[in-house]
């Protein structure tokens, strides 16, 4: 399991945030979670691995 410790702050326009979340709720997702998401998946397109817990 992964430890989530840091915290990652955005700025994003309210109405884009509304949608975000109806669509998270949609999914039955957090919007925490479908960045988490987001970001395991950017990291492994862009090194070519999988993303294991512990790894940098």
């Amino acid at each position: 399991m992964e430890q989530r410790t840091a915290r990652l702050t955005l700025l994003i326009d309210p109405r884009k945030k509304a949608l975000f979340e109806q669509l998270c709720a949609e999914e039955d997702v957090t919007p925490s979670q479908k960045v988490r998401q987001f970001i395991r998946e950017y990291i492994e397109q862009k090194t070519g691995k999988n993303w294991q817990p512990g790894s940098s």
